[in-house]
């Protein structure tokens, strides 16, 4: 009796563990499509945010610029924010899914605490990925586009100067990631249920799209400050390592 007892809870944890490995393969794809077309239609509309956040220029200034640049030049620098988003976002939703499994089977903290922290630490993982948005930065720059011709080549340069010039810009990216993606996880549902019922997979589709676009309108809102901190501190090549207080400072008395 006993041996039929112990095979039953036995049976059901790799019933368990093979339906979260599965379902979080499933939030790998979702991620990483999802960013895939993001990045492929909105590019031109990020490289325009882009501009004004690194040289705090109006709308049509940057849209100029752009003109200025050429068509050739529009799509430039897309392979790193193509790579790391991709990646980042199949890490985010993937990651996210499985620390709340591992968090919520290891732990007896209620389940909102094991959800924001599981979110932190997938954003946290994220940061690994640095690099991709240091050298985006880089390419996306027209003071830069006498110096690199691709991304290859952007890599190869900062090579010189050693792995920490890689992760330039790492502490606004640290303070954007974590908190971006607790706050995206935790208002999701909240959101969703405020929203018309959806009967249809039609319906879902449009629900998860006004959902997306609420959240990313607010998080983008909210963590532009520090995307525009971290593309000051990565448009630099060498030299001192600023730290992001003063950065912020130069920033705010530049504004004034």
């Amino acid at each position: 009796t006993m041996d039929s007892q112990d095979c039953i809870p036995t049976n059901s944890k790799e019933d368990i563990s093979h339906h979260i490995k599965g379902s979080s393969g499933k939030y790998y794809v979702c991620g990483y499509c999802a960013a895939f077309t993001n990045i492929a239609v909105t590019f031109p509309i990020q490289k325009v945010l882009f501009r004004q956040q690194l040289y705090g220029l109006k709308t049509k200034d940057a849209v100029h610029q752009l003109q200025k640049d050429g068509i050739r030049n529009l799509y430039r620098g897309i392979l790193p924010p193509l790579m790391q988003k991709t990646t980042t976002l199949a890490l985010m939703f993937g990651l996210y899914e499985d620390f709340s499994s591992l968090l919520h089977s290891h732990t007896s903290a209620p389940e909102l605490l094991t959800r924001s922290m599981a979110a932190v630490l997938a954003g946290t993982t994220e940061a690994l990925l640095t690099p991709f948005e240091r050298v985006q930065t880089l390419l996306q720059d027209y003071k830069h586009h006498d110096k690199f011709t691709n991304t290859y080549q952007a890599f190869k340069v900062l090579k010189n100067y050693g792995m920490r010039e890689y992760y330039r810009g790492l502490v606004p990216i640290l303070l954007r990631n974590g908190p971006s993606n607790a706050l995206f996880f935790g208002l999701r549902g909240p959101i969703k249920q405020c929203l018309p019922e959806a009967t249809s997979y039609s319906a879902h589709l449009v629900n998860d799209f006004i959902c997306g676009g609420l959240l990313g309108a607010m998080l983008g809102f909210l963590f532009f400050p520090m995307n525009v901190v971290k593309a000051r501190m990565q448009s630099q090549i060498g030299g001192e390592f600023q730290s992001f207080s003063k950065v912020f400072v130069k920033i705010w008395l530049e504004r004034d």
